[in-house]
């Protein structure tokens, strides 16, 4: 039987690690980055979103992910790497335009060497908020508290840096169980 002590000094040999989250969109996409210390605890570094509604066309927009995240992993330098996972839109047109951005900015991630994790938006609300059914302005809401940020977050935003929160907690957590996340996540 493995003892607390055994627990906390798995816990402990996690190195620290700078977080980017990614809430992919085809209007904005949010960026989101924490460090996360050896011990645990959650520091904001950066956060924002990039509006893409100024392109003339979509494959614009798509470029510009691929470029602003470009910029963004070489000016803050994350060790690893979170997006959110696409979800069944009602509109399919939307659902396909989610994923092209999504995988715009994959390509900008692995192009510099750099893994991506994968949260579903059930996942991201359930670590950030505690319930998987929470809204936008408790995602802002806990989001602002955790990372000890003042006034109101922008969505999209929020969202990324909730991202990169759920990839801190999971990244613990199966560092402490000592298993693949992919092992002990209930499928879908």
């Amino acid at each position: 039987m493995i003892g607390l002590r055994q627990l906390n000094a798995a816990a402990a040999a996690l190195p620290p690690a700078r977080i980017l989250g990614i809430d992919p969109g085809s209007q904005r996409t949010g960026i989101g980055i924490i460090e996360v210390d050896a011990a645990g605890a959650a520091r904001h570094i950066f956060h924002g979103a990039i509006k893409l509604t100024d392109n003339e066309s979509f494959a614009l927009r798509l470029k510009q992910i691929f470029e602003d995240i470009g910029a963004i992993i070489e000016a803050h330098q994350p060790t690893e790497v979170a997006i959110e996972r696409v979800f069944m839109a009602k509109n399919a047109d939307s659902a396909l335009k989610l994923g092209q951005a999504r995988g715009a900015a994959i390509c900008a991630v692995v192009s510099r060497d750099l893994s991506v994790a994968e949260y579903a938006p059930k996942e991201i609300k359930q670590a950030v908020v505690g319930g998987g059914g929470a809204d936008k302005t408790q995602i802002q809401h806990m989001v602002g508290v955790l990372l000890q940020l003042p006034g109101k977050l922008q969505a999209d935003a929020a969202d990324a840096l909730a991202i990169a929160l759920t990839h801190a907690h999971t990244r613990a957590t199966m560092q402490r169980i000592g298993i693949p996340r992919t092992a002990w996540r209930r499928r879908r």
